[in-house]
């Protein structure tokens, strides 16, 4: 993707390409827009290679930010939580007990680490499933546009 073409995403999708690169980086594999359980969408989940699993929430204005009250429900779906904002984004309002990266569309730093909080294994295992599942479906949507929908 050409800086053009960066230009044409949303301030949240530049955040989460930015996040998704870094984490790709660390090792991990990451689905933007997964749906871990019914009523619940994250902007960008992370597996890493030992299996632990990182929700990634994109804000990309205070206004989207507080517009958002379902975050905490996201908790018992991963093993550490992060908040991705850019440089410009007003800090001090997300909640200190979670994790901070700070993103553009090129990358992203993790600046405060998010406390682990292991998921139950059978929800572990469930998730990776649904996680592998996912991501093949859409390699296989990817190669055959018409022949699948997720």
């Amino acid at each position: 993707m050409d800086d053009q073409s960066l230009s044409l995403l949303q301030p949240g999708q530049r955040l989460q390409r930015g996040v998704s690169r870094a984490l790709l980086g660390l090792g991990f594999a990451t689905i933007e827009e997964f749906v871990p359980d019914a009523g619940l969408r994250v902007d960008v989940i992370g597996l890493s290679p030992k299996g632990e699993i990182w929700i990634i929430e994109c804000k990309s204005s205070l206004a989207d930010f507080r517009g958002d009250g379902k975050w905490q429900g996201y908790l018992p779906w991963c093993d550490r939580f992060f908040w991705a904002v850019n440089t410009d984004f007003p800090r001090e309002v997300l909640p200190e007990e979670t994790g901070l990266i700070l993103a553009d569309g090129y990358g992203a730093e993790v600046m405060r680490e998010a406390p682990h909080t292991p998921v139950a294994a059978a929800r572990r295992k469930a998730l990776t499933l649904k996680f592998a599942r996912h991501a093949a479906l859409r390699l296989q949507g990817m190669r055959d546009p018409g022949g699948i929908s997720l």
